[in-house]
Order: C-alpha cells, then sequence, then structure tokens
C-alpha cells in the first residue's frame, strides 16, 4: 500500500492547498437538485474523516448550501478520498477502487435528495457563528502541501492506519480460513454483523481497507466487504451525535437511513454480479502485487512511510504531554470532540471571528483551546458550540 498512499497523501496536500474552501461553497450554494450532485463529486476525492466533514459541512451551510448538499457532502466524502482509492486499488485490486468512488456517489446523492424532500430548511439547527472561508497562510505553498500530506495527515490517520493494519494482521492469523463461510447462503447476515460492528466504530477510510481485505481471505462475501468500506468511514458514534445537535432528529434518520439502506443493497448487487473480478482469489493476480511496481521501490516507499508515521505519531504524543507556556493574556478553554487537523482549524477559524479575539490556537490531543485578547467566554462558548464541539469552559485559571 506504500507507494500508492504516499502519492495520495500528496495529492490530498495539493487539493487542500490549493483549492480553496470558497470553491465549493460557491458550487453547493446553487439551485438544489444540481448542488447535490456537486456535493458528492466535490467530496469524494477530500481526504476527510467522518468528524472532520461535520465542521466542513457546518461551514457550507454558513455559505448558504442547501440542506440536500449538506447531507449528500456528509454522506460521501468520508467514505473515500484519493488517498483510499489509490490504497484500495494497492491491496483490493480495481474493481473496488472503481466500485468504492461511484458507490459514494450514488449514496450522497440519494441521500441528499431524501434530505431535500423529507426534511424541512428549518428543521436544521442554524450555526450561531459564521465559518471564515479565508485562511491566510504565510509560509510557502509548497512547504504547506509537504506539511499538510505527510504530517497533518499522517497525524490525523496514522494511528488508526496501524490499529487497522494490526488488526488485519490478527486476523489472518487467528481467524480461522474460511470463518465467513459458515455463514452459508446468507450473505445478508454478514451484511448485518459486519453493520453492527462498523457503524458505532471509528475507523477512517484507508484503514478499513486492510481489514476487510483480510475478512475476504477469510471467506467474506466481496458484497459484506464493501459494506465495512462504505459504513464503517461514512459514519460513528461520534459523529450521529454531532448531526443530531447540529442538523436536527430527522436530518439525522435520513442521513444514518441512507447509509445503512445503500451499503446494503450495493453490497447485494456485488454479490450479485458475480464477477471474478472482485473475488478475494483473484487479488494475487492484481497488476498491483508484482508488475506494476518493482519490489525494492516498494520496501524504500514502505520505508519511508514508517520513518514519517513514527514521526507525526511521536510528535502528536509529546503535544498532548509537554507543558507549555501560556501567555498572560490567553486562556485555556476545554473543547471536546476535536478529533484532528481539521477539528483544530474548524474551531480556529470559528473563534477567530469573534470579536475581541486575537488569536487562537487548538490542540485536539490535549483537547484544548487557547485564546488571546478580551473576547468574553460567553462569545467563545457560542463559536465553540455554533459548530458543533463541546464546550467545557477554562480549562487553566487565567495567568
Amino acid at each position: 500500500m506504500a507507494p500508492y498512499l504516499l502519492l495520495g497523501f500528496l495529492i490530498a496536500g495539493m487539493l487542500h492547498v490549493f483549492v480553496p474552501q470558497k470553491f465549493y461553497a460557491d458550487y453547493l450554494s446553487r439551485s438544489n437538485r444540481l448542488s447535490v450532485l456537486w456535493a458528492a463529486l466535490l467530496g469524494i476525492p477530500l481526504p476527510l474523516c467522518s468528524c472532520g466533514v461535520i465542521p466542513t459541512a457546518i461551514g457550507l451551510k454558513n455559505e448558504k448550501a442547501s440542506k440536500g448538499a449538506i447531507a449528500s457532502f456528509l454522506i460521501a466524502t468520508p467514505q473515500t478520498g484519493i488517498d483510499s482509492i489509490l490504497a484500495t486499488f494497492s491491496l483490493m485490486g480495481l474493481g473496488f477502487a472503481v466500485v468504492r468512488p461511484v458507490a459514494a456517489l450514488v449514496t450522497g446523492v440519494c441521500g441528499g435528495l431524501l434530505v431535500n424532500r423529507l426534511v424541512r430548511e428549518d428543521e436544521a439547527t442554524e450555526a450561531a457563528v459564521q465559518c471564515s472561508t479565508v485562511n491566510v497562510q504565510r509560509s510557502a505553498p509548497l512547504w504547506r502541501v509537504v506539511k499538510y500530506a505527510f504530517y497533518d495527515m499522517i497525524r490525523d490517520i496514522g494511528l488508526r492506519l496501524v490499529v487497522g493494519l494490526v488488526v488485519a494482521a490478527l486476523i489472518q492469523v487467528v481467524v480461522p480460513d474460511a470463518f465467513f463461510l459458515s455463514f452459508g447462503s446468507q450473505p445478508l447476515m454478514q451484511m448485518l454483523v459486519i453493520l453492527i460492528v462498523a457503524v458505532p466504530m471509528y475507523i477512517c477510510s484507508t484503514g478499513s481497507i486492510p481489514v476487510a481485505a483480510s475478512l475476504m481471505m477469510k471467506g467474506l462475501s466481496p458484497g459484506a466487504a464493501l459494506v465495512m468500506l462504505m459504513a464503517g468511514p461514512a459514519v460513528n458514534l461520534a459523529s450521529i451525535l454531532v448531526v443530531h445537535k447540529s442538523m436536527g432528529r430527522r436530518f439525522t434518520a435520513v442521513y444514518l437511513f441512507t447509509i445503512v439502506v445503500f451499503s446494503v443493497l450495493f453490497g447485494l448487487l456485488l454479490n450479485a454480479s458475480g464477477l471474478e473480478l472482485f473475488s478475494s482469489q483473484s487479488q494475487g493476480a492484481c497488476c498491483t502485487d508484482t508488475a506494476a511496481l518493482p519490489s525494492p521501490f516498494k520496501l524504500v516507499c514502505a520505508t519511508v512511510l514508517i520513518m514519517i508515521i513514527i514521526n507525526a505519531l511521536t510528535m502528536k504524543l509529546f503535544s498532548r504531554f509537554t507543558k507549555k507556556t501560556v501567555a498572560r493574556d490567553a486562556v485555556v478553554y476545554r473543547v471536546e470532540d476535536m478529533h484532528c487537523s481539521h477539528c483544530e482549524a474548524a474551531v480556529v477559524r470559528a473563534v477567530e471571528n469573534v470579536p475581541g479575539v486575537e488569536s487562537a490556537k487548538a490542540n485536539a490531543s490535549a483537547k484544548t483551546l487557547t485564546v488571546r485578547g478580551s473576547a468574553p467566554e460567553d462569545a467563545v462558548r457560542a463559536a465553540v458550540e455554533g459548530i458543533g464541539y463541546t464546550f467545557r469552559g477554562r480549562s487553566l485559571p487565567p495567568s
């Protein structure tokens, strides 16, 4: 997976730096049906997880995007990304690499259209704070691409990717061969079991790939593997709670219904197709296995990837336990539900729009928000809660 992951991370960094958030808002704020399609198309290549996509979606809502477009973006974006598409191709073959984004597109569009029909505009809770779409960056663009691709993204998903690889290895060793064949002619039961496990679990679109591939080698049907690749990254318990708080009960119900029903539907269609392209036995013959890339090159890429993961996770660990000095005019607040760099950026953007705030810095690992300026705590609370995060008040007494 390493060569394809490194390439995917690099492309994701370029998208992050050179495509402004305003670009998405311009397309998503148009007529409802067209904006639903654009939301899914624009969200598919973005490397956003199920928690990082929520503040982005709320920001789009503040830019007057339609409720259907928001739902389409929330459903389609976490299921895949340019990095996970390439990694899926490397480990599971061309068939899954094509079906996965297509399924995300169809699911997102159908979910958005359902929300437009079933959810009234005023049922989605209005966010209290307008998120800024301008993010001033003073560093060189190339450095920002490299930093986001090989530090910020690895810091966000590196641990989950490692966990996914370890779990995949354990499945290979511990789970008996053809274990899932015990379900016999009940592929739907396999899918229901996968849904029960995958929906509440927090797994990223890239980390789910080795797990799904290993389960297929133990007898899991291709359709049930697709259910894991769709439903696992698309939703988790934390994102369900935040969507319910920010967008309303009916919106959340349609959002969950669409993900569950369409993942099972695509799984059944995949099993019914009977194509050898999706069979686990055909994976060894995939061109990505031996012919496409020379083995020494793959080993070099794997070594580089391991070093990048170790560096990012070590820095993340140090940032959690290293005690930082706080300026005399700064206040540290505790903010929960932040999980990644996208969460940090969303909180900072919202808080920096509060009158009286001179600067703000969020730390997802430590669950803290450091604010400098004269802004009152109530205004900071409104900004944080307005984009769906939990504000717990002051973490440290003012210096």
